[in-house]
């Protein structure tokens, strides 16, 4: 199976991150996404932060009817601080069968030359890049060499929202309605845990 990690806090987990997960399933060279919860940094101080499991706990009842995405807490298990090469390496170990692959934004091929190990990922595995919408919309994003790599893929038809989870968790804080913006059960589970309030 050809499997595409989607990597993130989901803190929480919104209808922006569900709609690139379930289009980058849909491509061609990609059997299913899973999305990978990134567990809190013992070592960084974040107070907006969730508990990891209910971090988890969303993105699981966000997409429980949802075959082609899968949730992985396969993190959660790895030595810290954790960089992608160990997670990539621990799962192709553990489901040889599997070839694994990243999604990511366009903001992070930008620093993706920064990463721990990062000419191993390239050399590895294939990276499907998608868009990221700028505050300017009309400025154009720097050129990226690495976007000619044989292995880097730009997938430039997937469709766009300006959502972010902190934009989501401000609302909540003060209130106001997210309805549209988190799916029945996310929403659910927030409100009946009182979750994000200040």
């Amino acid at each position: 199976m050809k499997i595409g990690l989607f990597f993130g806090t989901f803190n929480p987990i919104h209808v922006g991150h569900l709609i690139i997960a379930n289009h980058m399933a849909q491509h061609a060279q990609i059997d299913q996404v899973w999305l990978v919860v990134t567990p809190h940094n013992p070592h960084k101080e974040k107070a907006t932060l969730l508990a990891d499991h209910l971090r988890l706990d969303m993105v699981r009842d966000a997409i429980f009817n949802a075959p082609q995405l899968k949730a992985s807490d396969i993190e959660f298990h790895l030595p810290k601080p954790n960089y992608t090469i160990s997670t990539l390496t621990h799962l192709q170990e553990k489901y040889p069968q599997d070839e694994f692959s990243l999604l990511l934004g366009e903001d992070n091929l930008r620093s993706f030359h920064k990463w721990y190990n990062w000419e191993q990922i390239l050399a590895k595995h294939r990276i499907y890049v998608y868009p990221r919408q700028r505050e300017e919309d009309t400025e154009q994003a720097p050129h990226n060499a690495l976007e000619q790599h044989p292995n880097i893929e730009m997938v430039r038809d997937v469709p766009i929202l300006g959502i972010s989870a902190s934009f989501v968790r401000k609302r909540l804080a003060t209130g106001k309605d997210c309805s549209f913006l988190l799916t029945e059960p996310v929403a659910k589970y927030i409100a009946d845990r009182g979750l994000y309030q200040k």
